[in-house]
């Protein structure tokens, strides 16, 4: 940049939770938590569990896990009516599972007969776990992604959409150009010998701006730091747009 330098002052003006379902089998309670097992248990074995996964992957997968929550269960060997309302989120615990579902396991909630299926009742904190994955999986599908990459392009991108919020006019080229001339693409370029130099305000960053004009032309929801690049950048081009209408028409020093 020329050593007079003069023409940068400013003018003052979601989770993976996953739910599994047993199979049929046999087993006996004692409450609250020791098993026991039944004559009608003896030799019985309890077949392969089935599984359903509920995630946050997407949102269509999550709402339809959701929805596919089970409203039954199996009892299997070693199963307590403590441990199935726990694993299944049941609201009230065991004794609101027993109250649901007296008429099978009968007067006695110390023993369960094998195979029976109980009535899951409420299962509130499954449900909202799985409510709350749906919306946050909805959110960042519908949040497209970033794409600007960590080098001069993508911070000449990223600076014009910033741009285009706040009506600073500028193009891709008219950015580039300058870019060149003053920094040579650097974004910790610094100007030591100049008159603003001398000053003690040397030119910084891609588009070698002072700090006082940095702070003058500064576009909110930019870095504060003159040599972050998209700082630089749209601070310079709001800058050049107040002085010359535009840093397209900036084809030298300015």
């Amino acid at each position: 940049m020329p050593a007079k330098g003069k023409h940068r002052r400013p003018k003052q003006n979601p989770i993976t939770r996953k739910l599994a379902l047993a199979g049929t089998g046999g087993a006996a309670l004692t409450l609250p938590l020791i098993s026991a097992t039944t004559a009608g248990a003896v030799g019985t074995s309890a077949p392969a569990a089935a599984v359903t996964t509920v995630t946050a992957a997407t949102a269509v997968n999550t709402v339809n896990a959701a929805a596919a929550l089970p409203t039954t269960y199996s009892v299997v060997v070693g199963d307590t009516l403590s441990e199935i309302a726990a694993d299944h989120s049941v609201s009230g615990g065991w004794k609101q599972l027993y109250e649901v579902n007296r008429a099978v396991v009968g007067d006695n909630p110390s023993v369960i007969r094998p195979g029976i299926k109980l009535t899951l009742g409420a299962q509130e904190k499954a449900a909202t776990a799985a409510k709350s994955a749906s919306k946050t999986a909805a959110k960042t599908a519908a949040k497209p992604a970033s794409a600007y990459s960590n080098n001069l392009d993508g911070w000449i991108r990223e600076s014009l959409d910033v741009m285009a919020k706040h009506g600073i006019p500028g193009s891709y080229n008219g950015i580039h150009r300058n870019v060149m001339r003053e920094s040579s693409g650097n974004p910790k370029a610094i100007n030591l010998w100049d008159i603003n130099a001398r000053n003690g305000i040397p030119s910084k960053g891609l588009l070698q701006v002072i700090d006082p004009t940095f702070k003058a032309y500064h576009v909110p929801g930019t870095s504060l730091d003159s040599y972050d690049p998209v700082a630089n950048i749209t601070a310079a081009c709001n800058y050049a747009a107040a002085r010359y209408g535009s840093i397209d028409n900036v084809n030298g020093a300015y």
